[in-house]
């Protein structure tokens, strides 16, 4: 039977997996493939995005369960690993993820926009979250090792 530990590990994995894959790769590949406008990129977009979204959300509440089921686990510096990519998650699900929909909803309406830098935030975000769930998930791993 897998225990508990072994799943946040996995779902640790997983949602930095799933990060890397959509904000570092499909993103800005999906521009390249022949017929695909801006617009039409755009859309495919907003849709993965969506999606992304509400898989971290998922991940975050696996592994959280993993979190609160150990006091001990709070008490520890290392618990920003888990804090961080939440609260970044937060910001980009009710912030940065509805402005940047509103402008590609806009654009694919053929509205003229001024350039923004609502991209930037959040590849730094997601480079950001990454790094965190990376060492998290090795935090854990040694946690589990260690018991």
């Amino acid at each position: 039977m897998i225990a508990a530990g072994e799943i946040a590990i996995g779902t640790v994995f997983l949602w930095a997996g799933f990060v890397c894959a959509i904000s570092f790769m499909e993103s800005w590949l999906k521009f390249r493939a022949p017929g695909i406008t801006v617009a039409l990129g755009l859309g495919i977009g907003k849709i993965i995005f969506r999606a992304l979204n509400r898989m971290e959300w998922l991940f975050a509440l696996i592994i959280s369960f993993y979190i609160f089921n150990r006091p001990s686990m709070w008490l520890q510096w290392k618990l920003a690993y888990f804090i961080i990519p939440t609260i970044f998650l937060l910001l980009q699900t009710f912030w940065l993820l509805p402005v940047m929909n509103t402008r590609a909803t806009k654009y694919i309406h053929g509205e003229s926009l001024a350039p923004s830098h609502f991209h930037f935030y959040f590849v730094g975000m997601e480079l950001v979250k990454v790094a965190c769930l990376l060492i998290l998930g090795f935090t854990l791993f040694n946690h589990i090792q260690t018991r």
